[in-house]
């Protein structure tokens, strides 16, 4: 696959915000997890580790510049938005910094995947 500028430009920025993103959830469900409620964030430490875990394979399928990155881009990007909706609902600083980069990514992975189709 030939890469243009343009592209390879959203493909270092969608690869690097899969890799906070993964980053930034796996902080959020150790604080989760550390927390005197960890039966209240139940949901959240479970969004969180299937959007790292979700991230973490998107980065590596664009890395590899593999056929079904754009497809795993889309797939990261509902695992994004799902975790930011419920990171969203807890006033907990850890949970802001979460959601915020998991829609940056969301955001970022959804051009990837239109400007792959």
């Amino acid at each position: 696959m030939v890469m243009t500028q343009d592209r390879q430009s959203l493909l270092e920025t969608c690869i690097r915000n899969c890799q906070d993103c993964l980053r930034d959830c796996e902080n959020c469900a150790t604080a989760c997890l550390d927390s005197d409620m960890v039966q209240m964030m139940a949901r959240c430490i479970k969004l969180c580790r299937d959007c790292a875990d979700t991230c973490d394979i998107c980065a590596r399928f664009m890395a590899r510049q593999s056929d079904l990155h754009a497809q795993l881009c889309a797939v990261c990007a509902e695992a994004c938005d799902r975790c930011a909706a419920e990171c969203e609902k807890h006033d907990r600083e850890h949970c802001k910094r979460c959601a915020a980069s998991c829609r940056r990514c969301a955001e970022s992975c959804r051009q990837m995947a239109a400007a792959m189709a």
